[in-house]
């Protein structure tokens, strides 16, 4: 992996950890989402696809509790990493993805419920964060 120097002083980019456990159950789909989430409540991808498939499925109040729930554990995560409220999440780093996933599935459902303030706060945060993710997860 390249390391790129920051050159405008402003924070580095914040890396969360891998659950190599929690993916392999995903991938190999011995476990479902909603297992996951249970037996792992920290991985937020696993909150993330419980919103994707809620709200897929016209059921978006689930797909918003989902979601912020993984948003909010993904925070805890990244302050526990060092982030200090600012800064890089790189969507390039899959340890970020869930938190990243979830953030843009909050934003979608806070929209569709008519949060408008609520979705807009998400999708500018999103974009701070990562413009890779904003681009790939904006609809």
């Amino acid at each position: 992996m390249t390391t790129h120097q920051n050159l405008l002083g402003g924070p580095e980019p914040t890396h969360l950890p891998e659950n190599e456990k929690a993916y392999a159950l995903l991938a190999d789909e011995s476990a479902t989402p909603a297992q996951v989430a249970a037996d792992y409540p920290t991985f937020s991808l696993a909150w993330a696809m419980l919103a994707d498939d809620a709200y897929q499925a016209d059921r978006v109040v689930e797909s918003y509790a989902y979601a912020r729930t993984g948003y909010h554990r993904g925070l805890d995560a990244l302050r526990r990493a060092g982030w200090k409220g600012h800064g890089p999440v790189p969507w390039s780093h899959r340890g970020n993805r869930g938190f990243l996933r979830c953030l843009a599935a909050l934003g979608r459902a806070a929209g569709t419920i008519g949060e408008s303030d609520e979705a807009e706060r998400c999708w500018t945060f999103l974009k701070d964060s990562s413009e890779e993710a904003y681009t790939a997860l904006k609809q």
